[in-house]
């Protein structure tokens, strides 16, 4: 079922979406940009007739009600986002009068589901090397569709509309969807859009395909570098792990980050790519600093010769030309990870360079997917975030997706 075929009028209608945004001191929020993400969805269902009962998590509480991640701090910025009044159920689970009561063109939040530990399924207090550990794991399964069944029968369908955590099978992204039938789930307009982004990146790709992976530490995208490596024709590796390459490879990188225990990692990455014909682009040369703060005193040096003492904070004004030529010319283009400490922006060169080149190729027909935290914010504050083709709002989620995992929160709706 499709969220455009759905008849919503007289229904109630439960939707998953992914409100963990982020709030200052004073419970204010500081960007809601999840929360205008969901309103296509929300508008739909409520244009259509429907009454609607809205869930999320906030944080992390672990099973515990902890009033700094209350969703009653949003209500009044989903209130006027939605323009119209929304009620709140100070309860998750215990909020079927209130939901029974709704009237078409109403609204329900629920409180944060994460105040329940039944909502990530995961047995609270107990050490994963306990021997009644396994015991404990099981009764919590069974918790957890229990849970799952009490937020179901406040309503008669059910949509996610939450790709932020469709990687995680929890009692309100997956196991729920097991309380409906095929023709009463669905996922929303967002959910829509990010699986055919991934969909456009990893089974419509038009050549050449350039995939660019920064960050820090390689052993957390070694998944998907792999993954990649059978689909790309270039593949651009920057960000902190550059050092952990040129280490691998005889250099000298001072102080900078490194993964001394990846070393034969990189040594292997740069094997596979040379055997499937993958154009490897690596940091030749970089910008050093003496210190990690904006102010530090810098110089350009190899990324194989930087001094002791000094570090490696973003790719050099050569690296920088090597990346732009790898994605100008692309008609795919996949980014994840800036290529130095953007934060500061004195080292903000090389991820801008990187954006500009992706925003050209787009310009030129490319098809562009942003995805993770620092990414999305690299476009944003470089102005940048109209002229790429899709940024997707879900960081782990969008990995294990390229990465070729199985979502639960997808599966459990589309199969």
């Amino acid at each position: 079922m499709t969220i455009n075929d759905y008849k919503f009028a007289g229904k109630k209608a439960i939707v998953r979406v992914d409100f963990n945004v982020p709030l200052n001191e004073n419970g204010q929020i500081t960007d809601d940009t999840r929360i205008r993400g969901a309103l296509p969805t929300l508008k739909h269902i409520l244009e259509e007739g429907g009454a609607l009962i809205i869930m999320s998590h906030m944080g992390k509480p672990k099973g515990k009600v902890v009033a700094k991640y209350s969703l009653k701090q949003i209500v009044d910025a989903v209130s006027a986002a939605l323009g119209t009044p929304v009620q709140f159920a100070e309860d998750c689970a215990k909020a079927a009068e209130q939901a029974a009561a709704l009237k078409a063109g109403e609204v329900l939040l629920l409180e944060n589901l994460r105040y329940y530990p039944e909502e990530e399924g995961k047995p609270v207090g107990i050490d994963k090397e306990d021997p009644a550990y396994e015991e404990a794991k099981k009764a919590m399964k069974a918790s957890q569709k229990e849970f799952a069944k009490t937020l179901a029968s406040y309503a008669d369908c059910y949509v996610n509309d939450a790709f932020g955590t469709a990687h995680r099978k929890h009692a309100s992204t997956a196991v729920i969807a097991d309380y409906f039938d095929a023709d009463n789930k669905m996922l929303g307009y967002l959910m829509e859009k990010e699986v055919e982004a991934v969909d456009n990146i990893l089974k419509n790709i038009k050549r050449p395909f350039t995939a660019i992976m920064g960050g820090s530490k390689v052993s957390t995208k070694i998944g998907i570098i792999e993954n990649l490596m059978d689909k790309v024709d270039n593949l651009i590796l920057c960000g902190g792990m550059t050092y952990t390459f040129a280490k691998a490879n005889g250099g000298e990188i001072g102080k900078s980050i490194c993964e001394n225990d990846k070393l034969e990692l990189a040594l292997d990455i740069i094997a596979q790519a040379k055997a499937k014909g993958v154009n490897l682009v690596l940091a030749t040369d970089c910008v050093a600093a003496d210190d990690f703060c904006n102010e530090a005193n810098t110089q350009i040096c190899s990324s194989k010769a930087i001094p002791e003492g000094w570090e490696g904070v973003d790719a050099g004004p050569e690296s920088r030309k090597a990346f732009a030529a790898a994605i100008e010319g692309a008609k795919t283009i996949l980014w994840n990870g800036p290529a130095g400490v953007f934060e500061f922006d004195n080292f903000a060169a090389g991820s801008k360079a990187i954006a500009e080149a992706i925003a050209t190729a787009t310009d030129n027909g490319a098809y562009s997917l942003i995805g993770g935290g620092d990414s999305v914010a690299c476009v944003n504050k470089f102005g940048m975030a109209d002229r790429v083709s899709y940024i997707s709002t879900g960081g782990g989620a969008l990995l294990e997706a390229i990465e070729g995992k199985v979502l639960p929160g997808v599966a459990a709706i589309k199969g």
